[in-house]
């Protein structure tokens, strides 16, 4: 069925058809980094991105600076936005890095080159996944997880804490970066009230 057909109304609720912005939502924000050819780096963010398998990540955009310097380097970084970097990561993905090839210094971060792939690390992002192209094709980039990194003030125990991280999501429909909340239950744990 194509979104612009009719749908039929499932009773009881509020529809909104198939392009509504609530379909996605929420989504991740996650900051791919990459040299350009001048060796400068380059940031945007992505709110179309996820876990493909066990050590691969799928990222969905269209063609742009990044994924030019994807296509020379073949390789990149994913790092996520927090709350205390909302107004530089949202800087970093409405400004092109075409138009503004500084965008980076510009908000203030720095960069350390990554040992493991041929990106930048973006310092000021506490959690940082070094990624090498798998493939890009048609709008998707898939990227192999070579390492992960934390800064030690996002660790408890020796694992990454989303509390102390605080990443950020996406929310398509309130057009607006929403905090990640409490914990609510235990994976794989709480539905074991029902037994099996």
């Amino acid at each position: 069925m194509s979104t612009k057909e009719a749908f039929e109304n499932v009773a009881g609720r509020k529809n909104f058809g198939a392009e509504h912005a609530l379909v996605t939502t929420p989504q991740p924000c996650v900051m791919i980094a990459t040299w350009d050819e001048e060796h400068t780096p380059d940031v945007m963010m992505a709110a179309w991105a996820g876990q493909y398998d066990y050590r691969q990540i799928v990222v969905s955009m269209s063609k742009h600076k990044t994924t030019e310097n994807l296509e020379k380097t073949g390789a990149f970084t994913v790092s996520f936005a927090d709350v205390r970097t909302v107004a530089e990561s949202d800087y970093l993905g409405l400004v092109s890095g075409t138009k503004v090839p500084d965008k980076v210094a510009k908000v203030g971060f720095t960069v350390t080159p990554s040992p493991n792939v041929d990106a930048p690390i973006i310092n000021e992002y506490p959690l940082t996944l070094e990624c090498r192209v798998v493939s890009w094709s048609d709008g998707i980039l898939i990227g192999e997880v070579v390492n992960q990194s934390a800064a030690e003030s996002i660790l408890t125990d020796g694992k990454v804490d989303l509390a102390k991280l605080q990443p950020i999501v996406f929310d398509a429909a309130g057009m607006c970066y929403r905090a990640i909340g409490d914990v609510v239950g235990g994976a794989w744990a709480a539905g074991k009230k029902f037994g099996k």
